[in-house]
């Protein structure tokens, strides 16, 4: 039977065989290995192909200095999983909980390596099927009309194997360096092979170009050896903690930053790299000096024919030569091994580095060819977390979850619940969920409205960037109206030039809430799907288009946003507003006079008292309730009888308590008042 499995896979196509799985995945990085997990629990055919001999290759070499800037926060104060991995941000998902990064590091920035074993240990536990030692070096297409997509993928391996398969997932992230080339380029060492030996720098003086996080790691593993360090870049330093964005300057590498503002000789300058040119002197000293001087002159003729821009400028910054020129661009995305029939183009601008693909992290040029993990940054590029392990999980969920709508016919998953649990749905969500957390203003969640708002169905961390495509990507239909949740910070609170330190920064009532400037629940509502037209023609600044109506959760220093009067009732209120309905809980003898004097009862009555739903009152929420003024006390009520229902003793007063009519918890008593 085997045999004859193996055999009915590999398909001939012009002479060749080919190896067919309806999933192709290319890198067991982390991406990869989190598709990969999707797959198999989903139980569908696919192969993950590896080029090195073990998972994660990326971090065995990266960063070189060993130290990850991904927090491995050991302790929350919460036992709640979910909300545990808002501060965990090197797990992958999955149900096994010894694949925690906690229970293999205690470390706040872990070591690379212990990255490294982490990914094997989730490779093998779980039994995904991963094959290494297999570099992809060829990808092209075979029109079929049978073909899930119109189209086969064919992909060829480093031995000259073939392999077919339905879907591509590209998840072998960014890993070729960036090379700026200028007169003088050879001269300069790249990242990727300079000494991580700090000895080897002693007493030097090194020129760093770029201002990124592996810059800083640089600059930072020398700093006490060197004479000086200068640091060039085209653009000017960008702080993590000013700009939100994980990706730019964090605190743990900036030590630069101090030796440059304290006068300790070294520094930082702006400048376009691709302007600059470096000449050796005899000495073998590095001087820096501009391209232009070096027209219509030959360089190997040596310094001293060559202008240099002190000889016109006697206070030129980089007037001192240098030992060293150490490059630290980044890295960009393998496009070489694409066929031009996949019209796998860059991006534009500051994403060129990155395949151009769609909000639904599909290819722009191929239907069926998805981008997982840091390759896929370009959607959320400088906004959130969709480069690093703590975004692209989510994102990678999702993008299996529209595969599995669309080639499988299986629905995203929902949940429906009654109307009335409506404010505990959202609140609930905002508190715990760590997808939204993560990838804020790119993941959200989606409320559907059933007919006339008796019930919901809620649909968790859908891409907004396809919002208009949510009933083809999902499977659900959206006739009678949506809420769709967010997390945003403040419009004018990032930015490389903000104070996010000023005075009154923090915004603490409920009616500024639209003000606030932290991380902070955004609901949208709105009465139908926005159109694509609406979507491609939103503010460039608002995530969403604009919606019918809108309401902020006030921010929270403790991002607990459980407040009955600061979050709760606001969120409600706008609630009742969008539906027309009151969506407050009642005791049960508020819905029985309800029930005597309205036509119509409220829709916590009608889905609970009614169907004998609820919690049996005590004594001690009956006198708080009428102290409060939430009842008025119409009878005298006495609940130390505890009988069973149906044991009256002749009198009229147990009549409600003894068929078990239920009365609100005292923790949402805040909610029965009509302020």
């Amino acid at each position: 039977l085997g045999l004859a499995l193996y055999t009915g896979s590999l398909c001939l196509v012009s002479g060749a065989t080919f190896l067919y799985h309806d999933y192709c995945v290319i890198g067991a990085g982390p991406a990869g290995l989190q598709v990969a997990y999707f797959l198999q629990q989903a139980g569908r055919d696919y192969i993950v192909f590896e080029r090195s001999h073990a998972p994660g290759s990326f971090f065995a070499l990266y960063p070189r200095h060993r130290k990850l800037i991904s927090i491995n926060k050991q302790y929350t104060g919460k036992s709640n999983s979910e909300f545990n991995l808002r501060h965990d941000w090197n797990s992958l998902l999955s149900h096994d909980r010894r694949l925690l990064f906690r229970h293999y590091s205690r470390d706040f920035f872990p070591n690379a390596d212990t990255m490294v074993h982490y990914l094997e240990d989730f490779a093998s536990l779980l039994k995904l099927q991963v094959q290494y030692n297999t570099a992809i070096i060829h990808v092209t297409l075979e029109k079929n009309e049978q073909a899930w997509n119109g189209h086969y993928f064919l992909l060829t391996d480093q031995d000259r194997k073939n392999y077919k398969c339905s879907s591509l997932l590209v998840a072998a992230g960014t890993w070729v360096p960036n090379v700026v080339n200028f007169p003088g380029s050879e001269y300069v060492e790249g990242y990727e092979t300079v000494s991580t030996n700090p000895e080897d720098f002693t007493g030097q003086t090194v020129l760093i170009l770029g201002r990124g996080n592996s810059a800083f790691e640089t600059a930072e593993n020398i700093l006490g050896v060197t004479n000086f360090i200068h640091m060039v870049s085209r653009s000017r330093v960008r702080l993590s903690w000013a700009t939100h964005y994980v990706g730019d300057l964090r605190a743990i590498n900036n030590g630069l930053l101090d030796t440059y503002q304290l006068k300790s000789l070294d520094g930082l300058l702006e400048g376009d790299l691709e302007d600059l040119a470096i000449v050796k002197d005899k000495k073998g000293k590095l001087h820096i000096t501009l391209r232009f001087y070096l027209e219509n002159r030959n360089i190997s003729t040596g310094i001293d024919s060559i202008t240099l821009p002190q000889d016109e400028l006697d206070n030129f910054a980089t007037r001192a030569p240098y030992d060293r020129v150490i490059r630290c661009l980044g890295w960009k995305f393998d496009f070489s091994i694409y066929n031009r029939s996949l019209r796998m183009m860059p991006g534009k601008g500051n994403i060129k580095k990155y395949p151009q693909i769609k909000p639904s992290y599909e290819s722009r040029g191929t239907r069926g060819l998805f981008v997982l993990g840091t390759a896929s940054h370009s959607v959320d590029f400088r906004k959130s977390a969709g480069g690093f392990i703590h975004g692209f999980r989510y994102t990678t969920r999702a993008v299996h979850r529209l595969l599995e709508n669309r080639h499988h016919g299986v629905p995203w998953p929902s949940t429906v619940y009654p109307i009335t649990q409506l404010t505990n749905s959202i609140i609930k969500r905002v508190n715990e969920a760590s997808g939204l957390y993560q990838m804020f203003s790119v993941l959200a969640d989606i409320i559907l409205l059933r007919e006339n708002a008796t019930a919901f169905e809620y649909l968790e961390e859908y891409p907004i960037g396809i919002l208009a495509e949510l009933e083809m990507q999902t499977g659900r239909k959206a006739r009678s109206g949506l809420f769709v949740i967010i997390m945003e910070y403040g419009r004018n609170f990032s930015g490389a030039d903000k104070d996010v330190f000023y005075y009154n920064r923090a915004v603490g009532e409920a009616q500024h809430a639209w003000q606030s400037n932290f991380l902070h629940p955004v609901i949208y509502y709105y009465k139908r799907l926005p159109t694509e037209r609406e979507m491609r023609l939103h503010h460039p600044d608002w995530p969403l288009p604009r919606p019918d109506a809108i309401h902020h959760i006030v921010e929270d220093f403790l991002t607990d946003w459980t407040a009955p009067n600061a979050h709760i009732l606001p969120l409600r209120r706008f609630l009742e507003n969008c539906l027309s309905t009151d969506l407050r809980n009642f005791f049960a003898e508020s819905c029985f006079l309800f029930a005597f004097t309205h036509q119509k009862q409220p829709p916590f009555c009608q889905q609970g008292y009614v169907r004998m739903q609820g919690l049996v009152g005590s004594q001690e929420l009956w006198h708080h309730a009428v102290q409060a003024g939430l009842l008025q006390d119409y009878t005298h009520r006495d609940f130390s009888d505890d009988r069973r229902p149906g044991s009256h003793d002749g009198s009229q007063e147990p009549l409600i308590r003894d068929h078990g009519i239920p009365v609100r918890p005292l923790q949402h008593l805040v909610n029965a008042k009509d302020e």
